[in-house]
């Protein structure tokens, strides 16, 4: 029986202080499960919340099911639909960051066709945020803007290049914009200005052929919203999905009152929960196909192997990174 190394913890805390590296039996698949010799799994805020014990779910500790996306080729299967070969992305379960998942089959979907690993195991969380932020909310129609911060983060890198893809012009809201600038309107993103540069918005609104964009995508929180809000035509919507400056967002009564703002919030594991396989077999495979096309490309920072994953932990939480810190699973 082949063994299955896998990342664990046992109590909530800092995931280079917490998390532990195991072997356990493989475990074969049951009726209806499959086994999936994972590849790749990146590591984003929400795994690092998930261990610190503050995301919107809490495990039962102690627990080895750690890593909320990845992707991986199927290894056995008691499954319909599933053969040996597949490769398969993590939807409804947790523990990506493991050599073998052994899950039912419902937890997985099939890609169609194989995909870089590297872009497959980042493609459920940040190219997901993105399309919704773009269909589910505003009705947007080619030639219309939209304006968002963290630019340079995974959500943000993808949200420009599905909006290029659609023909919307992207205002790109950053720190250091002189470094990350060109990156950034190499994906296609219109305009790049610096969160800290004083009245760079109202330039940028004032610029001929500019419209104040109806739609805003947020996951700063704090002063940064504000810029969004204040940039935004009146009726705008902000859609907020994330909060990497752990500030609230304070709203000035006028903007609710006179603008008639609207603030959203979006939470992709809900979305999940809650709609049709179909659709969202649909969404990814939308999402899969602009990948293996050239139009749809995440960003890597680094790789480790799943014995550094504190080290890689350490690394994600770094700033300044302009990609994803992944784990290389496959043996």
């Amino acid at each position: 029986m082949r063994e299955n190394r896998h990342a664990s913890f046992s109590a909530f805390g800092e995931p280079e202080a917490v998390l532990q590296v195991g072997t356990e039996e493989l475990r074969p698949p049951g009726e209806g499960e499959i086994c999936v010799r994972m590849l790749a799994a990146p590591i984003n805020p929400a795994d690092i919340n998930y261990v610190q014990g503050v995301y919107g779910e809490k495990p039962t500790l102690p627990t080895h099911a750690v890593g909320l996306e990845g992707c991986g080729v199927v290894n056995s299967s008691r499954a319909a639909g599933f053969e040996p070969g597949d490769m398969v992305i993590l939807l409804n379960t947790v523990g990506a960051w493991s050599r073998f998942l052994t899950a039912p089959a419902g937890h997985f979907l099939r890609l169609p066709g194989h995909l870089d690993p590297m872009q497959a195991a980042m493609l459920k969380v940040n190219p997901l945020t993105a399309l919704r932020v773009l269909e589910d909310y505003v009705p947007l129609q080619a030639g219309d803007w939209l304006v968002m911060n963290a630019a340079n983060s995974g959500v943000g890198q993808c949200l420009i290049q599905l909006a290029r893809e659609r023909g919307l012009h992207t205002i790109c809201l950053v720190r250091q914009a002189k470094q990350r600038g060109d990156m950034l309107r190499a994906l296609g993103a219109d305009i790049v200005i610096d969160e800290e540069e004083p009245e760079a918005a109202q330039k940028v609104l004032a610029t001929p052929g500019v419209q104040r964009p109806r739609l805003a995508s947020n996951c700063v929180g704090g002063e940064s919203t504000l810029r969004l809000m204040d940039m935004l035509a009146p009726g705008g919507t902000m859609v907020t999905f994330g909060s990497m400056s752990r500030k609230s967002i304070k709203v000035p009564n006028s903007w609710l009152i006179f603008k008639d703002i609207s603030l959203r919030g979006l939470w992709c594991t809900r979305w999940l929960q809650h709609t049709p396989a179909t659709e969202v077999a649909a969404a990814y495979h939308y999402l899969a196909g602009l990948v293996a096309a050239g139009k749809l490309q995440q960003r890597v920072a680094g790789v480790f192997g799943i014995d550094a994953v504190q080290e890689a932990c350490r690394q994600a939480r770094q700033e300044g990174r302009d990609g994803k810190i992944l784990l290389r699973l496959g043996e």
